[in-house]
Order: structure tokens, then C-alpha cells, then sequence
């Protein structure tokens, strides 16, 4: 059985290339439509932000249907279809139009009647009655003086809602409690969820607190249960432990020292300076134990304790067991038993923050009509989402209308940025002018060290940049793209100006730097500038060190000559003379040495002779070529030199990609967008004269080059003698009958010389 042909799309796509990949094209509502045909690998994104990039937050916001902050491919088109089901004539989209035509309402379809009549009575509510259309402006302001009305269709009540200024104060009172939901006006507000959780809470506590009044055995407690229990519990851990050493005292006498603390350990804290609250005492026993013995209430009390023992003497020992001055062990357990029906009642309190209200509020709260009331409210507010919902719609409608075909252009394809004609991508936030230079490629960063970790790999010179309005006090960070000229000045701390996507000037600074190739120009002239760089270091470094050798010296000798001056004073006449004699002898020892400079003189002049033949060898030969050669040859020596940084440069810029750079601002890109050389120059304006204009080169400023003509002249001199030097020697020689130096123009040996210097060296 032959295989199932393959299905074959019902749409006929057309494709254009650019930045080095296929783009599909979107050139009507058709292709639109048919998007969720294509192939998403096809796609140049798959998700993009809805913060920091040149496009409507609103617009974004409402295609961002899960509201993650970030668009995707099923949120784009289910937006695309809604929009083109509600257009007559779907191809309006392409125009971007700021406004829709209410003849072009697809009223054939119950939710375009819907759009329609709202679209209608949105025109009559600000007073546009029979307008021929409407635009986004209309919408947002019916939108927005409508979600800042007392009903605004979510189901929310403010406290604000509420004409009663005692049903707002429960209002209040409840979102103090329970955390509130946000209004469409921005307002915090309370729902049937908040309702119905808030009075459940109220009841059980209520409940609660009414149990606990309606105990006898808690209301037998004169003075209060509550203190009476806090007193209890302040005391029971040292009690308990009182009565346990009084009891194992009557086991074992022999334990009884033991059980009131050790006399050192009183000798221990009596060194210090005492506290009767020092924790040394209380660490102690709250009375002297003994066998059988009543806790005393007053007198022999730990001092620590004195103050907590007469507490609950007062509050739980008076309601329960009668005055005493001494309680027994018998009677302690009567307390105790006496308080545990408060305990178990406290206990048993359900977990709520409206405890905090007090129960006199809460039970004013349910006593009333408060719930039925704030019902009331929540339905009458519910009774207006249609309303709101269809004002919503068409406010959704326009706005897609607007912008849903340039959102494509950034998005299925990249055609805004790789038409220059057109208006710039989303993603492009505006220019930044430095360095002689307009960087068009400017994107908005919220994180610099996060965006540069992954930018880097997009192979591209980035600058980031601080940018501010001190106007406003507006501050944020852009990466600029240099894909032209060079990097020279380049670094941080340079200023700029930056003009957003709506005009307006920021300054600018940068902060941090991407090194990455620029041009093919900044490499060919890269080796040069290195070498001049080089040797302007060596130069600096060897002045530097001569320098200080000459200060080093100086010191010293101006040393040698003070401390020289004091002992030539400290000498006697006699002295002094013989010290002249002997500087004399010294002298004549450092006369100068004719020979030994002589040598230096000859070495340095076989050095000179070296070099001098190896550059007439090398003028020589070049000025022996033909004419035609001789572009060829200086071509040749200066592409050995910048070949190399060329061809590296040539490798890298054509590797440059715009997804790193947008991938860090939280894109997904879905292909490798390029930035080639021919649109790198394009994204990077260079300065250049206008066209037609005239130049003055008149500088009264520039730097004397009289100097530099007169080195001009003798360097070409030099040339020419070096051209022409060995045939005007070896003329001469000939002449009057010697043989001049080899040095002077370079001979070539001999056969028999060669052949007796190869046997030498052999």
C-alpha cells in the first residue's frame, strides 16, 4: 500500500529574505487569518514582553491573556481572529488606522451587533452622537471615567460605594481584617468571596465569646478568669517544682540540702553587687523546702517572686480557695482545677484577626443588616458587567484595530527593522548621538549585568548607557549598538545625547562595554595604531626611566658634594691640600679613554651599516620593480600586515545576531536574525558633510608643519640617495680605481667568493 500524500496548506505563503534568513510575508487579512497554519519555526518570535519596548502597554496588556507579562504565539492569534471577525472588510487591519468606521462593523454576527450599539452609545455618552466612527481616545476616556464610578461591573464594593457612612465604616472595618481585592477604580474593595468569609469569621467568633460568657464555672472566678488564669501560669512551672522537692524532701531527708541549693552557690552571688530580680535568685527555690510544708503567700517568698506570688494570691488564689496566707498541695491542685474549664475555653478560640475589633463591634456588626446590605451593593455593581464588559470590547476593538498588523511586523517577521524607509522596530527605543555617530539600535535594559552576560554572544560593540531627564527625574539603561567607524573613543565615562522614540532628549553616559569588531576599517588600520601605540609606550617608558635616572643621580651627587662640603670644612689647610692633590690623580686616572670609545664608535657604526644595508636592499629592490608593480608590492606588504585583523574582523561582524541582544531583554527569538555588514552601516550613521557643502581647510589653530615638511623633504631625499647609491658609488669606484665598503651598496658577492665563504662555513 503506497503511502498518504502529504496534506498540502490551505494557504499559499510568500516569503522574503533578510538579515541572512526566510521572513514570511503578511501582506493582507488573509495571511492573518491563516496564521495558525504556519509553522512555528517560521516565526521570528515566539514570545516578546509587554514592558520595554516602543509599543501600547494597554494594547499589551489586553493580548496578554494569562497576564504574565509576556505575549506568545496562541495570545497573538487568538487576538488576530477576534479582530478580523468583527471587521466586514478584515484587510483594514493592515492599515493601522487610529480610528474604525462604524460601516465597517461586521454587525452580521451577534457579538459584532453587540460592538456596534455599545460602539454607538459610547458616541452618544460624550456627546458625539452620530459620529461616523470611533477611535481609541473615545474609548479610553469612557473606559476609564467609567471604571472610577461608584458601579463599575467587577463585583468589587469600595467603602466609597457605600452612601450610609456607618455601613462604609463596616466595610472598612472588615478589609482591615481580611485581605481586600482591587477595584477596577484601583480601590481596595470587598467581594461575595470576602463577604461571606468575613461574617463567618464574625459568627464563630461571636460564638465563641458567647460560650465562654455563659459558663458558670468560668463566672464563679470573681475578679476574672482571664487574669485569674495569666496569674495561674505566670507561677505554675515554679510552684509545680516547689511541691515536687517538698515531696521528694519526705522520701529522703538526706536530699533536703541539696533540694535548697548548695550554701556555695549562694556564697557565689553574694561577691556581687545584688538585684532581687537577678536570675541567680531566681534560679533559686520560690520558698525553703521542707518535708509536709504549705507554700507560704507572704512571708519567706523567694524575692525574685514576691511580686508574681502576691499577683496570684490576689487574682486566682482569693476566688478559688479563699484568702490565704499558705496554700497546700491540695489546694494548689484546687486552682488549678478551678481554671481549666477557662483554659479549655481559651483554647478552643477560633483563629481570626477580627478578635482585634473587640466583641462589642463584632456583635454590633451582627446584630445589623450589615451583610444583607453589602450584598445589595456587590449585585447592584454586578448588575452593570454587560455594560462594562461590551464599553470593554470595544475599547479592545479599536485598539487591536490600531495595532495588531505592526505587533506582526515585529513579531511573525521582523519587517520594521530591516526596513529603514518604515518605522522603527519595537524594540528600538530611540538614538543615541556620540562619538561623531547615530546608533539607531538602542534597547531598553532592565537588568545591565544579567542583559550583558548574554548579549555578548550576539558578536556586536555594545556600549550601555545611563540615560536621564533631570526635567522629570526619569532614569533608565539602554545597550547601543556601534556597527560602524571604530572604537577609539570609546570608553566609559563619555557622554552623549539620547532622543527617545517621542523626541525628547536625555543625557547620556556610559557605563559599561561589549568589545566586539566594529568595521573592516578599524581592523585594516588596527595593526598600525597598535605598533604607533607601542612604540609611543616604549618611548614613554625609556623618557620615564632616563628621567629618573638623571633625578636619582643629580640627588645623589648634590649629596655627595653637601656631605663633601661639610668635611672639606671640618679639614685643616693641610688637608685640603692633600686632598687636591689626590682629586687630580683621580682625574687624570678618568682622562678619557680614546680607545675604548673608539671601539664604541666603530660598534655602533657597524650597526648603523646593518641597518642602512638591509633598507637600501630593501628601497633597492622595490625601486628596481616596473612602475605597474610597484602599487602591487606596497598593496601586498600592507595586506601581510592588516590581513590577518581584516580577515578576523571579516569572520566576526558576519556573525553579529540580533537574538542575544533581545533574548536578554526576555524575547524568545526564533531564528538568527543577522546584522550584516551593508545593515550594520545603516543602524550607525557616521558623520558626513551634507551634500553640496563647501570646506574652508584654513585651521589658525592647526600645528606648525614646517618641521614636518622639512623631515618630509628629507626623508624623500634619503630615499632617492638610497635608490641611486649603489649605482653612484659603484660608478665612482670604477672611476678613480677602489673599491668602495660593502655596507655602502650592498654588492653581490662573487662565484668564487660565494664559492670560498660555502667552503669556509663548511
Amino acid at each position: 500500500m503506497s503511502a498518504a500524500p502529504a496534506r498540502r496548506p490551505s494557504h499559499a505563503w510568500k516569503f522574503f529574505r533578510a538579515g541572512g534568513f526566510d521572513q514570511v510575508r503578511l501582506d493582507s487579512a488573509a495571511d492573518l487569518a491563516a496564521l495558525p497554519e504556519l509553522d512555528q519555526k517560521l516565526w521570528v518570535a515566539l514570545a516578546c514582553p509587554t514592558r520595554g519596548i516602543e509599543f501600547d502597554p494597554v494594547t499589551l496588556d489586553l493580548i496578554d491573556s494569562d497576564k504574565d507579562g509576556r505575549i506568545r504565539v496562541p495570545e497573538l492569534i487568538a487576538a488576530i481572529q477576534w479582530t478580523c471577525g468583527l471587521l466586514k472588510n478584515p484587510d483594514d487591519l493592515l492599515k493601522g488606522l487610529d480610528s474604525v468606521a462604524l460601516a465597517a462593523i461586521n454587525d452580521g454576527i451577534p457579538e459584532g451587533k453587540v460592538i456596534l450599539a455599545s460602539a454607538k452609545q459610547l458616541l452618544s455618552n460624550i456627546g458625539k452622537t452620530g459620529a461616523a466612527a470611533i477611535s481609541a481616545a473615545d474609548t479610553t476616556d469612557t473606559t476609564k471615567s467609567f471604571s472610577l464610578t461608584k458601579f463599575n461591573g467587577d463585583g468589587i464594593v469600595p467603602a466609597e460605594a457605600a452612601d450610609d457612612p456607618a455601613l462604609a465604616s463596616i466595610i472598612t472595618d472588615i478589609l482591615a481584617c481580611i485581605p481586600p481585592v482591587t477595584d477596577r477604580s484601583g480601590k481596595p474593595g470587598i467581594n461575595d468571596a470576602i463577604l461571606t468569609e468575613a461574617f463567618k469569621q464574625l459568627s464563630e467568633f461571636a460564638a465563641w465569646q458567647a460560650k465562654g460568657d455563659g459558663d458558670a464555672a468560668i463566672l464563679a472566678i470573681k475578679g476574672g478568669a482571664a487574669a485569674a488564669a495569666a496569674a495561674y501560669k505566670s507561677v505554675k512551672l515554679k510552684i509545680d517544682d516547689y511541691f515536687s522537692r517538698c515531696r521528694l524532701a519526705a522520701f529522703d531527708a538526706r536530699a533536703l540540702a541539696a533540694l535548697n541549693r548548695h550554701e556555695n552557690e549562694y556564697l557565689t552571688i553574694a561577691a556581687k553587687d545584688l538585684s532581687v530580680d537577678a536570675a541567680e535568685i531566681a534560679g533559686f527555690p520560690i520558698a525553703r523546702v521542707e518535708a509536709g510544708k504549705s507554700l507560704p503567700l507572704a512571708q519567706g517568698v523567694n524575692p525574685a517572686w514576691a511580686a508574681a506570688i502576691a499577683n496570684f494570691r490576689n487574682l486566682a488564689v482569693k476566688p478559688t480557695v479563699g484568702d490565704k496566707d499558705n496554700i497546700t498541695e491540695t489546694d494548689w491542685r484546687a486552682i488549678g482545677a478551678a481554671l481549666a474549664p477557662y483554659d479549655t475555653w481559651l483554647q478552643s478560640k477560633p483563629a481570626t484577626k477580627f478578635e482585634s475589633l473587640g466583641i462589642a463591634r463584632i456583635r454590633e456588626i451582627l446584630q445589623g443588616k450589615a451583610r444583607d446590605a453589602i450584598a445589595a451593593l456587590i449585585a447592584a455593581d454586578k448588575a452593570l458587567e454587560s455594560e462594562f464588559n461590551a464599553i470593554s470590547s470595544v475599547d479592545r476593538f479599536v485598539r487591536y484595530h490600531r495595532d495588531l498588523y505592526r505587533l506582526s511586523t515585529n513579531f511573525v517577521n521582523f519587517r520594521d527593522f530591516y526596513d529603514n524607509e518604515g518605522e522603527a522596530a519595537v524594540f528600538q527605543s530611540g538614538t543615541l548621538y556620540l562619538d561623531q555617530r547615530s546608533c539607531n539600535l538602542c534597547i531598553r535594559v532592565e537588568d545591565m549585568a544579567k542583559h550583558g552576560a548574554m548579549a555578548s554572544l550576539s558578536k556586536t560593540f555594545l556600549a550601555y548607557c545611563d540615560v536621564s531627564r533631570k526635567s522629570t527625574g526619569e532614569k533608565m539603561t539602554i545597550a547601543a549598538a556601534f556597527t560602524d567607524g571604530d572604537s577609539d573613543n570609546l570608553m566609559v565615562g563619555r557622554n552623549g545625547i539620547f532622543y527617545d522614540r517621542k523626541g525628547n532628549d536625555w543625557d547620556a553616559t556610559i557605563t559599561k562595554i561589549v568589545e566586539h569588531p566594529i568595521s573592516i576599517r578599524q581592523a585594516f588600520w588596527s595593526p598600525y595604531k597598535k605598533i604607533a601605540s607601542l612604540i609611543q609606550s616604549q618611548i614613554e617608558k625609556m623618557a620615564a626611566s632616563r628621567e629618573k635616572a638623571v633625578q636619582d643621580k643629580a640627588a645623589a651627587n648634590i649629596t655627595q658634594t653637601s656631605t663633601t662640603v661639610e668635611a672639606a670644612a671640618a679639614k685643616s689647610a693641610e688637608e685640603k691640600k692633600d686632598d687636591a692633590i689626590a682629586k687630580k690623580e683621580e682625574a687624570k686616572k678618568e682622562a678619557f679613554d680614546v680607545a675604548k670609545f673608539a671601539g664604541i664608535f666603530a660598534a655602533i657604526g657597524l650597526a648603523l651599516g646593518a641597518i642602512g644595508a638591509a633598507l637600501t636592499a630593501l628601497i633597492k629592490g622595490f625601486f628596481e620593480l616596473e612602475l605597474w608593480q610597484m602599487p602591487l608590492a606596497v598593496a601586498g606588504i600592507m595586506l601581510i600586515i592588516s590581513g590577518p585583523s581584516m580577515i578576523i574582523a571579516w569572520l566576526k561582524l558576519r556573525q553579529r545576531n540580533l537574538g542575544p541582544i533581545l533574548d536578554a531583554n526576555g524575547w524568545a527569538i526564533n531564528a538568527k536574525a543577522k546584522v550584516n555588514i551593508p545593515f550594520g552601516r545603516s543602524l550607525t550613521g557616521v558623520a558626513k558633510l551634507p551634500a553640496g557643502s563647501s570646506r574652508d581647510l584654513t585651521d589658525n589653530y592647526a600645528d606648525s608643519t614646517a618641521g614636518r615638511k622639512w623631515l618630509i623633504a628629507a626623508a624623500i631625499l634619503f630615499i632617492v640617495f638610497c635608490v641611486w647609491k649603489y649605482r653612484a658609488i659603484k660608478s665612482l669606484g670604477d672611476m678613480f680605481g677602489f673599491t668602495p665598503p660593502a655596507w655602502t651598496y650592498c654588492p653581490e658577492p662573487s662565484p668564487d667568493a660565494k664559492a670560498k665563504e660555502d667552503a669556509t662555513k663548511k
